[in-house]
């Protein structure tokens, strides 16, 4: 059984009933029945699906096509007695048309939405989550591969990329980390003075820069900076279809892509942090010039009395393991991207995003460990 259709107007509304089954051989009869009639904007049109049993795309296609027609030309339409059915298949084929067209309103309680998508988004997170696992398993095997067969490991490629990151990052990271300095001198000599104690803002500084802000500072630039740049790059192979032909060639993308960049991150962020840790401090030493009227050689005698055992290394600690988790989230959301530029642009955003979150919860989690070891 076919479809049919009929028009009738009432009180300067048209009124359109399709019935039965739509199918793709029904488009140009549809098409064909829109065509023979004439609508004006002085007119609003009804269209009512009640008799509408099923439609396939092609049919939910043609009959969204004339509405979004109508549309152009400002003629008010809506929907009336639309199915559940009916309404999924035009919900999926008007997500994939240019213009945004406005079916009824579910019939459905919004809390059974919220729960649905409640239940969306917790799928999403856990098989983001099982993907991501199964992704550094990969780059782990990869790595203990890059071990045993060294010879065929891309030296070239992980110098240039440690250059990308390391060298190429210099200048934004030792601005801000001066800049951060002077602001810290600057605050806390404007509250330590009211105790006569503002000699130790340079204790302040020197603790809160070489266990914490440096090496956080130098994990958020790099996140900003190279993690979206590999993400992008990544990105654009997939829509090209480089990183496919890679595999046909018998090529690893692991191996090729996303390993030395990996590396290339765990090698530089530890220099990174150092270099960040001393203009955080040269910073402070410019201000304390000004403010407590220190000079270097003072200012770095006190920052050696405050220096303790660990203090210097908790942040070289941590770099590695800021560097390893921003470089798989870059390149794991990298190699997600697929349909087009867009969706290129979303990943990126969401691979800044995440890294930063998860460097702030992994900073969490070893100032909770250092506590409790006492260090």
């Amino acid at each position: 059984m076919g479809s049919y259709f009929s028009l009738k107007k009432n009180r300067g509304e048209v009124v359109i009933t399709i019935g039965g089954h739509l199918k793709a051989s029904d488009v140009p009869s549809l098409s064909e029945f829109f065509s023979a009639n004439r609508f004006y904007k002085s007119q609003s049109v009804c269209v009512d699906l009640k008799a509408l049993e099923t439609v396939d795309t092609s049919g939910s296609w043609a009959l969204l096509h004339f509405v979004s027609q109508l549309k152009k030309n400002h003629i008010p339409i809506r929907f009336e007695h639309v199915s559940k059915d009916v309404r999924r298949v035009l919900d999926q084929v008007s997500s994939h048309m240019t213009e945004s067209l406005e079916l009824p309103p579910s019939q459905i309680k919004m809390w059974i939405h919220s729960l649905e998508g409640i239940g969306r988004k917790s799928y999403q997170a856990f098989e983001t989550s099982f993907s991501l696992i199964n992704f550094l398993g990969q780059c782990v095997v990869a790595f203990f591969l890059a071990l045993l067969r060294p010879k065929k490991f891309r030296i070239r490629e992980l110098a240039t990329m440690i250059q990308r990151v390391g060298f190429d990052s210099l200048p934004i990271v030792g601005l801000i980390s001066f800049l951060i300095g002077v602001v810290l001198i600057y605050q806390s000599v404007d509250q330590l003075k009211r105790f006569g104690a503002e000699v130790f803002s340079v204790d302040l500084l020197t603790i809160s820069v070489m266990r914490e802000i440096g090496i956080l500072l130098t994990a958020i630039v790099v996140a900003g900076r190279s993690g979206s740049a590999f993400t992008a790059q990544l990105g654009f192979m997939k829509l090209n279809e480089e990183v496919d032909a890679m595999i046909v060639m018998a090529m690893n993308p692991i191996e090729v892509l996303i390993l030395p960049r990996i590396l290339a991150l765990m090698i530089s962020m530890p220099l990174l942090a150092f270099y960040s840790d001393m203009m955080g401090l040269l910073g402070g030493a410019f201000m304390s010039l000004f403010l407590l009227e220190l000079s270097f050689e003072q200012f770095f005698q006190q920052v050696r009395l405050a220096i303790g055992p660990w203090t210097f290394w908790i942040g070289v600690i941590k770099a590695p393991f800021f560097a390893a988790l921003i470089g798989l989230i870059a390149c794991f959301e990298g190699m997600r991207v697929h349909g087009g530029s867009q969706s290129v642009g979303i990943h990126t955003t969401k691979s800044v995003v995440e890294g930063i979150f998860m460097v702030i919860v992994l900073d969490a989690l070893f100032s909770i460990m250092f506590s409790y070891m006492g260090i």
